[in-house]
């Protein structure tokens, strides 16, 4: 045993060892986006296998493949500010809101031994302080929407070749263990994509025609925000239809409030059916193992989180079950 030991441990592996953890700590503050890149390639290379077949060069169609995914977000991220400045802007408007009125009434309100050049060098170190928190934050986003992508267009790229190289590293013998875990990581991303995110598009999709039918003003907004919300374990889309039956109450029109409140429990009903139906063909993961990966993931990764929390704590269950097989 002891022999074995001594075996394994070579100088060329422990070289590999300590070169490993050494790459692991450098690659570490952007692991989370690498994993997110192979993640989003994994899905990103059924359309591009099919640009690829109409475009000649490889790279062009890769490019391609990443504007029809990111265009989309894009869009849907404007719409959301550009409703958001319309509804602000409509509010000051009704409101009569004048920023000169306050900036004249806030300084006669003040006493007269107030000092008023301390509070302005106060807030404006707090004010520089956030800036150069704001600056390094957003350098920090850039770095990381950097490696998002270039490992996004690698793994497109190269996907094969990195997993031909980790499989050669794979004993012969422990072969069909890794086909079934390569297979059981397929099912959960299947499991995550269909079961979660495409129930939350129909959701949205549902809400956002139900609030215009009932002519809220911004349905298609809300319809968006209940999608939003409904990624989100626990919240799904109550708070919105909640939002607009306590709106409805205060202004008086019970009608419309009965119906929006019908049809949040049916929004909030149809997810049971929806959502098992998607993704039952793929995965077999016990909901409660999802939803701790939805709720803590985010807690660990930030909102990349929500990807990956679920997906380890699946990949790892999965796993888990085909070792259990393998050595009975």
């Amino acid at each position: 045993m002891e022999t074995e030991f001594k075996k394994y441990l070579s100088p060329p592996v422990l070289l590999i060892i300590f070169l490993l953890a050494i790459s692991l700590v450098i690659v570490f503050p952007v692991l989370d986006m690498v994993i997110l890149g192979a993640i989003l390639a994994y899905g990103l290379r059924p359309i591009n296998k099919r640009i690829q077949s109409k475009v000649k060069f490889p790279s062009v169609s890769i490019i391609l493949s990443i504007v029809l995914v990111i265009i989309p977000l894009i869009l849907l991220f404007a719409y959301i500010i550009f409703v958001v400045i319309g509804f602000i802007s409509d509010y000051m408007l009704v409101t009569n809101f004048d920023f000169n009125q306050i900036s004249t009434a806030v300084p006669n309100s003040l006493p007269m031994d107030f000092d008023f050049n301390s509070v302005i060098k106060d807030v404006s170190k707090v004010v520089l302080n956030f800036l150069v928190k704001l600056i390094s934050s957003f350098a920090n986003l850039l770095i990381n929407l950097f490696i998002l992508i270039c490992s996004l267009y690698y793994f497109v790229k190269d996907g094969d070749k990195c997993f031909e190289f980790i499989k050669s590293f794979v004993p012969s013998q422990s072969m069909d263990f890794f086909d079934k875990t390569v297979k059981s990581v397929q099912d959960v991303l299947k499991s995550i994509f269909y079961g979660h995110f495409l129930t939350s598009v129909i959701i949205g999709i549902i809400a956002a025609v139900g609030y215009s039918l009932l002519g809220y003003p911004y349905g298609i907004f809300l319809g968006v925000i209940t999608g939003i919300l409904q990624l989100i374990p626990v919240f799904g889309p109550w708070p919105i239809y909640w939002s607009l039956v306590i709106l409805d109450a205060v202004n008086g029109n019970y009608p419309r409030m009965i119906v929006v409140l019908l049809f949040g429990f049916f929004l909030s009903t149809i997810d049971m059916y929806i959502r098992p139906a998607l993704s039952s063909h793929h995965a077999d993961i016990h909901p409660l193992i999802l939803l701790i990966g939805f709720l803590t993931g985010p807690i660990v990764y930030g909102i990349v989180g929500f990807i990956l929390g679920p997906l380890i704590l699946g990949i790892t269950y999965e796993v888990l079950n085909s070792f259990r097989e393998e050595i009975k």
